[in-house]
């Protein structure tokens, strides 16, 4: 589905080996953002980026000379949503506001992939505050329409073949949405297994960090570094037996528009011919008073996070920012308490309907429509709103299928909360059967 390919699992691999020369994928990259970037504006603008990244990558070689002592990510580049500290650059969360407001120490989701001997590619342009005030972005699959946001540049720089990795943020729908508009993966953990910290907060009740990769194989290893206790033998609980899925059916798929419902039952229909149990689970029947606790809960936080700058900066702002701000201070204390006690009561409800059923996953569309076209609109996050509410982890795939006009459908997959391994493994076999029988 993306526009150029860059599959994570294999670089590490090539890399890793000594397959590919480091200074080589560097340029490699370097002139595809050079040759792509006035189109997509996926990143962040910086001077000298391709002479930085060779100086690193030199240092990097210098550290590691011996291939079988190389880290997990050795020579990797990632993108970091402007929302995320990173020594050595601004941060700005896409707005005009003064970006000393936001210095601090560097994300220690960050320093992981550092760590791992990742590369930072620099900084990934994201929408106001990861709110829905649309950036200069555009979608690689087809440059007329969004990428979704708010991580719009993470996931248009995976899509893009700038990088193989990129990290991002979720509060509604920021990851999953923008990787089904640009037909790659999207991993959303349950809430808190990636660490928040260093990460300028929109709702500290909602935010999820997450990230992009084109391929199931390297969203394992990304996993395996930046999960808090990942623990594989988990995952490997799931080996030898498919998953039983739940379709999850009523008022909450019914969200989705009927070229979108049409691809996703021939999704369905692929995965039971190769053998899957899914069954229809009615269990989101509350979803539009979901969708109204959600809006609510983030608009308070929004507006706690914003009140030391918001009357001092607000002619810095833009309108739908301002919005939900003043919104979020006009809302009672009781209806966020509400909302923080259905997160948690939404959450083992799902759990229980799943294990009712004698599931393990549920699957759903990632979007209710294609990306829409032009940039005023980042498309709509109501499929991935209860998943996030309720703190569980999604992944997004590609569908097999694309709209009339040629642009990527996601398949939604959520798991029970902290079950990220077995639903890492599972999808990885699932993605890597559908890929077999085409």
């Amino acid at each position: 589905m993306y526009s150029a390919e860059a599959l994570l699992g294999d670089v590490v691999e090539q890399l890793k080996n000594g397959k590919m020369d480091l200074l080589f994928s560097i340029n490699h990259i370097c002139d595809v953002i050079d040759r792509s970037e006035p189109t997509i504006n996926a990143l962040v603008p910086e001077t000298g980026r391709r002479e930085r990244l060779l100086r690193q990558a030199r240092e990097l070689e210098k550290r590691f000379p011996e291939q079988d002592r190389r880290p997990p990510l050795y020579g990797i580049c990632v993108g970091v949503k402007d929302m995320f500290r990173a020594d050595g650059y601004k941060t700005t969360c896409g707005s005009n506001l003064p970006p000393m407001l936001f210095d601090g120490p560097e994300a220690s989701s960050v320093t992981k992939l550092k760590d791992a001997g990742a590369l930072v590619l620099g900084k990934t342009l994201t929408t106001e505050f990861a709110y829905f005030y649309s950036g200069p972005t555009r979608n690689p699959v087809h440059i007329e329409h969004t990428p979704g946001g708010s991580s719009s540049g993470s996931a248009a720089a995976v899509a893009a073949g700038y990088c193989s990795l990129a990290i991002g943020t979720q509060t509604i729908g920021s990851i999953s949405r923008p990787a089904a508009y640009c037909g790659i993966i999207g991993v959303k953990p349950s809430y808190d297994r990636i660490a928040r910290d260093g990460v300028i907060p929109f709702s500290p009740s909602a935010d999820h960090v997450g990230f992009f990769t084109q391929d199931m194989d390297g969203a394992r290893i990304v996993a395996g570094v930046l999960c808090d206790n990942w623990n594989d033998a988990l995952a490997r609980k799931g080996v030898g037996r498919r998953p039983r899925i739940a379709l999850a059916a009523g008022k909450y798929i019914e969200q989705a528009g009927g070229e979108t419902l049409q691809c996703f039952r021939d999704d369905v229909k692929a995965l039971r011919e190769l053998e899957y149990e899914i069954v229809d689970l009615v269990c989101l029947e509350d979803i539009p008073e979901i969708n109204a606790l959600h809006h609510d809960l983030i608009a308070v936080e929004m507006a706690e996070t914003h009140c030391n700058w918001f009357d001092t900066y607000r002619h810095l702002y833009r309108e739908a920012t301002i919005n939900l701000i003043e919104e979020g201070r006009a809302i009672p204390a009781a209806r966020v308490a509400l909302a923080k006690e259905r997160q948690l009561e939404l959450r083992e409800r799902m759990r229980r309907a799943m294990e009712s059923a004698g599931c393990d996953i549920f699957i759903s569309p990632t979007t209710p429509s294609e990306a829409p076209k032009g940039l005023e609109s980042t498309g709509s996050p109501v499929m991935n709103l209860p998943w996030t509410f309720a703190g569980m982890p999604t992944i997004t795939v590609p569908s097999g299928n694309r709209s009339e006009q040629g642009l990527p459908f996601g398949l939604q997959f959520s798991g029970i909360f902290n079950d990220d391994e077995r639903l890492i493994y599972w999808i990885h076999e699932i993605v890597h059967r559908t890929a077999h029988k085409a």
